[in-house]
This record gives C-alpha cells, structure tokens and sequence, in this order.
C-alpha cells in the first residue's frame, strides 16, 4: 500500500507509489521523502488558473507550448507531471472523449519520449486508455473512481490511480455544497474508495480531498487542516489548492495567477501535516519554498540552539 512508511519529521518520512508497469530504468515504484510535486499541464483554452495551452485555431502550437511547459516543470523539480484536457473549473462545459483525446494524446507521448513519468487527468476511461498506451502511468480522476470502467482501467493497464472527492460535477459543483461533517464525510468515501479499488486490483491509491470541488471556503480550509487525519489512514496524500478561488476567498486576490503567495502557504502547511504530494502550477517557487521548510526543520529536530559551521 502507498503511503508513508517510516516515522519521524514530515521532511524524513518515506513515500512510495507502486506501479504496476515498470519504469524505463527498470523500477516498479516512485520512492521520495518529504512532500514532492506535482506540476500540471492544462492543455485547455479555458483553464480557470489562466495556465492554458490551447487558443482556437492554434492546437498544433498550443501542444509544443504544453510540451515544452511539461519538460520545463520537470526540470525545475516536479516528480510527477500531471496532463489534462478538460477544464474542471465551476461552471465548465464537459468536452468529448475525442476533443479530450486530441488535445492530451499529442502531448503525453511527447514528454513519455522524454522520460518524464506522467499522470493523465481525466474523468473518462476511454481517454484514460488511450493517454496510458501513450506513456502516462498513472491516472488522476477527478470523479473519485465512480465510474466502475475506470477501475478496470486502472486494473488491466496497471495504473496506479489518484482519487478526488467532488461533490456533484464541475458544472453544478459550487451550487451550494453541503455537509454534515466534511472531513468525516470524505475521509470515509476516500478510505472505502481506495479499499475497494486495492481489491479489484488496483496497483496503488492515492487519495485527494478534492479542495475547491463542491467544496465552501469552509469546507476547504477545514480539509486542508484536517490533511494529518488523511495521512493517518496510511495513504499517500495528494493536496491541490494551487491558484484556487478559496484563496481569493481569504486574501482578496481575483486573479488566479497573482495566488502564488497563498498557493505556498497552504501547501507549506499540508506538507508539515503529511501530505506526500502537493500538485503545483508553480513548481520552482514551490520547490524552494519546501527545501526552505525542511532546513529548519532539519535544524528544529538537531535541537537548539545550533552551532554547526553552515
């Protein structure tokens, strides 16, 4: 099972994810401490983070933009580089598995060439096929596994998968969600989710509490205080709240590319709780921030006051 598998500081414990196809060096799983990134390629004309890679008529250069975006956030530090073609923002319009399949096809098996090890975000599994057989390996569903075709998926083509919570769809997402006890509630479709997924064969799960998706303000902030409560259930923890309006919410920023700040500050947060991955927009400012946050960390555990020569 995924997860972390040694005590200690949050910059120390061990994470893994196993996969069931071998990567190009021979490996069945991704090892790494602390909490890595996830960066994210949206190759859409409508993403709500203004990070798109499609305008109208331009698909053949939106895709050598996506690449060279994707190729660019794995340089600067991301483990995992997510591609989507679907916006999932509140009120988007569903696209077709054929649209979906022409914007991410050209561009996975792209960055597959490089070596990259890539996630597919997707709610459909005839694309979820189709961008596997290309090279990504794992799969990001946004619809939490509801679709059982998905879970076969996932199965034949040994696929670890990342679950989400949302509550209704992206078009009516944000329509007044409503919970008796949030956290309660999705640690409970998260955990009985990636149980059932484990038994019919799932290589691994990880689990995402799906911040901002049929999610209020409060709703969100109580998730992401509640991140160390996820993590002890053993699972990877994957945390996504980059860019997004919560944070606009709080600090009274309208444009979603100026949320860097915020951005940082949450995932700093869930990171010091146990979140294992942390998927990014901006991963170089979210790299040095965390390698930041673990040096005082290292500091804080050696005991204070400190007197070493660096």
């Amino acid at each position: 099972m995924s997860g972390t598998h040694a005590a200690g500081p949050w910059h120390s414990r061990r994470h893994r994810l196993a996969l069931g196809r071998p990567l190009a060096d021979g490996s069945q799983e991704l090892v790494w401490h602390g909490a890595a990134l996830v960066g994210i390629v949206n190759v859409t004309p409508d993403s709500f983070s203004g990070g798109g890679h499609l305008a109208a008529g331009d698909t053949a250069s939106g895709h050598e933009r996506a690449v060279e975006h994707g190729l660019r956030l794995a340089r600067e530090g991301a483990l995992i580089v997510d591609v989507g073609g679907e916006s999932t923002r509140p009120g988007a319009r569903e696209v077709s598995a054929d649209e979906e399949l022409e914007r991410v096809l050209p561009v996975i098996e792209a960055l597959a060439r490089e070596g990259l090890v890539l996630s597919v975000d997707t709610r459909k599994p005839t694309v979820a096929r189709a961008a596997l057989a290309a090279g990504a390996r794992i799969v990001n569903d946004v619809g939490g596994l509801r679709d059982e075709e998905m879970t076969r998926v996932c199965v034949e083509c040994g696929a670890p998968a990342i679950v989400m919570h949302m509550q209704g769809e992206p078009a009516t997402m944000q329509q007044s969600p409503a919970y008796d006890d949030v956290v309660a509630e999705i640690g409970a479709f998260l955990t009985a989710t990636a149980e059932r997924a484990a038994a019919a064969g799932v290589p691994d799960v990880v689990i995402d509490p799906g911040i901002g998706f049929g999610k209020t303000v409060r709703h969100n902030l109580a998730l992401l205080v509640a991140t160390e409560t996820f993590a002890a259930t053993g699972r990877t923890v994957l945390i996504g709240a980059s860019r997004k309006g919560f944070i606009d919410a709080v600090a009274t920023v309208p444009r979603a590319v100026e949320r860097l700040g915020g951005s940082i500050a949450v995932h700093l947060a869930c990171a010091r709780r146990g979140a294992a991955l942390l998927r990014v927009h901006d991963v170089e400012q979210h790299r040095q921030a965390l390698l930041l946050e673990a040096a005082m960390a290292e500091v804080e555990a050696s005991g204070l006051p400190y007197s070493g020569s660096r």
